[in-house]
């Protein structure tokens, strides 16, 4: 029997890299974390990565082919193949492939975690079937990927599609990018925070968030508050949805989606951020474009392995392209 063709997807994260095999169909063979140590040489995190992945990938005894690799990380560039000084990591420029290339001479694909989080939706979630979308990713910051005809949007340089950095309020709200009003600053969890702050400092009712301090608070416990009726946090989830409903209503203007889907961890706030936002981009939209956008939540969150299935996503786009091409040229 043929070894299963695999896939290993590494997720990047600012906490925490989570790594997996997954086939062509989004099926995880294996599931491991660890620390990220973003202050330590990138060297030492694949030293480790791989020290653990080799034992499990020799214990499969040739079950599995390893035919690439998939990437995703803050501030990775696709066409590059580098992590370009990403924020929080005491990283310069990373050559991500050779690294890998260290261990394993397979392809590596690399891309943002916004553009591997769409190439996922597009292959094993929400946006099977869906040519033309937006991927937003709602974490600490906001990010987003841009797919248009199939394809994800890149841009020159590798860095379109960062729609956390449009400039959201003239003189706002200060963002870690050193500019102000960027729409990160108020649709994010640490954006959420700040809303829910200014909200206490201006109204009255009683909150339970009241007594937490801003770097105690997570949108976690906004979230579990505003399920609790709190006044303070509902209204803190309408803004937010309301602030990210303006801004895409620019965005579909600009592109005209089939959808737009939230991904990350306020997403997971479901209705409280879905309806708010739906709400605010209908009534902004301009009328031509009604009713044709749909906001939808992450089918992949669903999934314990959503942040693998989208690193090795991007490599499973990339040797479909390869067999597709090839294709063609035979004939």
């Amino acid at each position: 029997m043929n070894p299963t063709q695999v896939v290993l997807g590494i997720d990047i994260g600012g906490t925490n890299t989570v790594f997996g095999l997954v086939d062509e169909k989004g099926n995880c063979y294996s599931k491991n974390q660890i620390p990220t140590e973003g202050q330590m040489p990138p060297e030492l995190l694949l030293k480790r990565l791989f020290s653990i992945f080799n034992v499990e990938y020799k214990s499969f005894n040739g079950t599995y082919e390893l035919v690439g690799v998939g990437v995703g990380a803050p501030s990775a560039n696709y066409f590059t193949g580098t992590i370009d000084k990403p924020s929080n990591f005491n990283w310069g420029y990373v050559d991500i492939v050779k690294l890998i290339n260290q261990y394993y001479s397979v392809p590596v694909a690399v891309s943002n975690d916004a553009n591997v989080a769409a190439i996922g939706e597009m292959k094993f979630g929400a946006a099977i079937g869906l040519s033309n979308f937006i991927e937003i990713t709602l974490g600490t910051g906001l990010g987003s990927g841009i797919v248009v005809d199939g394809n994800v949007v890149y841009g020159s340089h590798g860095f379109a599609g960062e729609l956390g950095h449009i400039i959201f309020r003239e003189e706002g709200r200060q963002c870690s990018c050193g500019r102000k009003g960027c729409l990160e600053t108020y649709v994010s969890a640490n954006g959420i925070k700040r809303t829910v702050f200014e909200l206490l400092a201006n109204h009255n009712d009683e909150s339970e968030l009241r007594d937490i301090t801003f770097n105690n608070l997570t949108s976690k416990l906004i979230y579990k508050a505003a399920t609790n009726g709190d006044t303070i946090a509902k209204l803190a989830f309408e803004i937010t949805g309301k602030h990210l409903g303006l801004a895409l209503s620019n965005s579909v203007a600009h592109l005209e989606p089939e959808a737009i889907i939230l991904f990350g961890g306020l997403a997971l706030a479901g209705e409280l951020i879905l309806t708010p936002t739906r709400e605010s981009l209908e009534a902004n939209l301009l009328s031509l474009y009604k009713g044709n956008t749909k906001v939808l939540q992450s089918s992949l969150m669903k999934s314990e392995n959503g942040a693998i299935l989208g690193a090795a996503a991007i490599m499973w786009n990339e040797l479909m392209k390869k067999i597709q091409f090839l294709s063609v040229a035979a004939k």
